[in-house]
């Protein structure tokens, strides 16, 4: 469930969730940003492997395709970690920590009245 909400997370850059689990995700989030700020080879494998990003197998043509520049045959997983290695590692560069922010809204969530909130990344 984590690596489904870390992957949204830092697609979106934010997200509304439950107070607990927000606060759960916290830890994961700032620790794929300490991975992205390295940005080796190593990190890149250790932040595939706990997002568990799945690769779909590109042909040969989409292959050439992506080379050229063309990234609409890959699979959203694999955007998620361009973009958390490429855009957030950079943007967070300088800072030494806490590259979350957690908001609470007044919004209680229908079926079980549990206290929303907003997680998300800092601006640059």
């Amino acid at each position: 469930m984590f690596a489904n909400m870390l992957k949204s997370l830092i697609q979106n850059e934010r997200m509304v969730t439950t107070t607990q689990k927000a606060k759960e995700l916290r830890r994961f989030a700032d620790q794929m940003i300490t991975l992205a700020k390295k940005n080796t080879l190593h990190t890149k494998r250790r932040a595939i492997a706990e997002m568990m990003i799945r690769f779909n197998e590109l042909t040969g043509k989409e292959a050439r395709a992506a080379k050229q520049g063309d990234k609409s045959a890959y699979n959203g997983d694999r955007l998620v970690i361009n973009k958390l290695f490429d855009v957030l590692g950079p943007r967070f560069a300088t800072r030494q920590g806490g590259y979350t922010r957690i908001v609470r809204i007044a919004e209680r969530r229908v079926g079980d009245n549990a206290q929303t909130c907003i997680i998300e990344y800092l601006p640059a």
